[in-house]
Parts: C-alpha cells; structure tokens; sequence
C-alpha cells in the first residue's frame, strides 16, 4: 500500500504474519493453510499510480501444510482486466530468502528478486516485493509486480489479495 513494511522477510515470519491488517499485511501462512483447508475463491485487486484498477479472480484457491511446503493450488481464472499472473505458480511450494523451495529454478527467486512467493523459474507475479513507484528501470521484476497486467518493469501502487468461501 505504500512500503511501510518490508516485505523481504524469514520464513519464519511468513508462517506465523506481519504487519497491520489495517495497514500492509501478511495474514501468516499457517493461518491461510488453516482458512483454505476447504477449496476458497481469491480476488486479487491493484491499483497502478495513475489510479487505474484491475483485478483477477480464481473460483478455486488453497494451500497445503507446511509439511508440503505450503504448496499452492489455484484454477478457475475471471479476468477483471489484470490478466492471470497465477497458472504459473500453481502447484509450486511458497519460498522466501532462507528457504528456496522453487522446482523449476535456476536461482533463489526470493534472494534475486527480494520477494518471497509461490516461485517457479521466477514468477509472473511478486507482490510480496519490493515498494517501488511505478515504472522503473534497474533491477527489473525486483518490485511489486503482476506481469500480465503491468509487467515486470512497473511496481503496484497497490495489491491485495482476499479469500472468501466459494459459493
């Protein structure tokens, strides 16, 4: 929301969350794993700094338990104008600096791009990353990105992602 909390964290502080639920926030993955035992929908909303919106929605969306990595399980894409930045991450066990679980990659994605996320060989989507503003040009992808609305070279004046129970 706008880079009070830094994001590039242990895996530790990912499992358990941080941050302000008012404010940026990181609801904690043992508590998401807890909240998608039963298949949930996700909306991920963003927000550009021209004040553009757009969102992805997936009808299906859990994660297994850390004793899996965390691994995600996404399907069911309605474009709201972002694209779907997620297929690619589907199947893929959550990572962060000090605990590279990435399959398919040649680096830590989470080390590279200072981020941390369900990375395969690296990702279409970051935003547990860097709070830059807008379009950049060093370090590229290192930033709160969604390739497939913005790419990778544009950081999010926001980005929220929110379950609720299927229908």
């Amino acid at each position: 929301m706008d880079g009070s909390v830094n994001f590039y964290r242990a895996w530790d502080q990912y499992k358990k969350g941080f941050g302000s639920a008012a404010g940026e926030y990181w609801l904690g993955l043992e508590s998401l794993y807890h909240l998608t035992r039963r298949s949930v929908e996700l909306r991920v909303d963003m927000e550009d700094f021209s004040g553009n919106k757009a969102f992805a929605r997936y009808s299906s969306f859990s994660i297994d338990p850390e004793s899996d990595g965390y691994k995600l399980h996404v399907s069911g894409f309605t474009d709201g104008g972002a694209g779907d930045s997620m297929r690619v991450h589907n199947r893929q066990k959550f990572s962060t600096f000090d605990k590279d679980q990435a399959y398919n990659s040649r680096l830590n994605c989470a080390k590279s791009f200072l981020g941390a996320f369900w990375y395969d060989d690296c990702f279409l989507a970051n935003p547990n990353g860097v709070y830059r503003r807008g379009e950049y040009d060093t370090h590229s992808g290192v930033a709160v990105t969604w390739n497939r609305w913005k790419g990778q070279d544009y950081s999010l004046k926001t980005i929220s992602m929110k379950i609720r129970s299927g229908k």
